[in-house]
């Protein structure tokens, strides 16, 4: 989850707008991916449970 906003990246969703297929692990995600809705760095980002 992004700390700055508290979007939600999903495993199994992806990010493909932004070049990360469905089925991308989250450890795949490069460090240079930024969140699609404001911005924040990958290190942003904390593991939540669902």
């Amino acid at each position: 989850m992004c700390l700055i906003c508290g979007w939600i990246y999903d495993e199994s969703a992806g990010d493909p707008e932004h070049g990360i297929p469905p089925g991308t692990a989250w450890a795949d995600v490069p460090m240079n991916w930024t969140c699609p809705e404001c911005g924040a760095r990958k290190e942003d980002f904390e593991m939540v449970q669902l």
